[in-house]
């Protein structure tokens, strides 16, 4: 438990965003999130945001000067992916789309049993929108990766 009272959940993201009332629009346009808390500076600028977006609690704020904290946009790449499972990606790419999403990845079968497609957000997160499709065993999956990684002949 923090000092709310709350339980802190055992899993969350904190994202460095480059304008977080821009990237509020966004998520909440492009991944369905929902706001649950707002935090404030005594300014009115906006410190940390609570967000829920399909049950995955996520937090997001502005670079921190002086911090190793920082977008990808400003540190010029993005260490991780953030993979949401969906009902149907080709819906889910088309809701990011028209939301303005830049997308990275066109929604494609992969060979590992689901239908995949990432998108980048506005300050350079990516998120892929995994839906599955089919069972896939670790065998098939090897073998696969296998053929990938010897290249043409």
């Amino acid at each position: 438990m923090n000092t709310s009272g709350k339980a802190v959940p055992g899993f969350a993201l904190h994202l460095v965003v480059d304008d977080v009332e821009r990237s509020i629009a966004w998520y909440e346009a492009a991944l369905g999130a929902r706001v649950t808390r707002v935090l404030r500076l005594p300014d009115g600028a906006i410190a940390t945001v609570d967000l829920d977006v399909r049950g995955l609690p996520v937090a997001m704020a502005a670079p921190v000067p002086g911090t190793p904290l920082a977008s990808p946009s400003t540190s010029g790449t993005s260490a991780a992916a953030y993979r949401l499972g969906v009902e149907d990606a080709d819906e889910a790419m088309k809701q990011a789309r028209a939301a303005g999403a830049t997308v990275s990845e066109e929604v494609h079968d992969a060979f590992w049993g689901i239908r995949t497609g990432e998108v980048l957000d506005p300050s350079g997160h990516r998120w892929a929108f995994d839906q599955h499709v089919r069972d896939v065993t670790v065998e098939e999956i090897e073998s696969r990766l296998a053929e990938l990684l010897s290249g043409p002949h």
